[in-house]
């Protein structure tokens, strides 16, 4: 009997992958916002395609901000895209085995 692959919705170009290749944003119960790499930590969360692109999409159509019920402000935004960067450039570099 096939196993169940959970699937999640990427919130920047709304395709449906399963959820191991899509990257969880957390918005901590501090209301901290960042990348949850291993998807496990506590708060609200919602996922992105890996690629800089659909960052973009989700934060003009601000649906990144809905998503995670809170004002995003640039340092946010910026610390963002450099956290993103960093996972993209280690998961080419072989590292990103989740």
């Amino acid at each position: 009997m096939p196993r169940h692959v959970p699937q999640r919705t990427c919130i920047g170009c709304r395709t449906t992958r399963p959820k191991r290749e899509l990257l969880r944003v957390v918005r901590t119960p501090e209301g901290e916002v960042l990348f949850d790499p291993t998807g496990r930590k506590a708060g609200r969360g919602a996922y992105l395609c890996p690629d800089p692109q659909c960052l973009d999409r989700a934060l003009r159509a601000r649906e990144l901000g809905r998503a995670l019920k809170t004002e995003l402000d640039g340092e946010t935004v910026e610390a963002l895209r450099r956290q993103l960067a960093a996972l993209v450039m280690g998961a080419d570099a072989g590292g990103g085995e989740r």
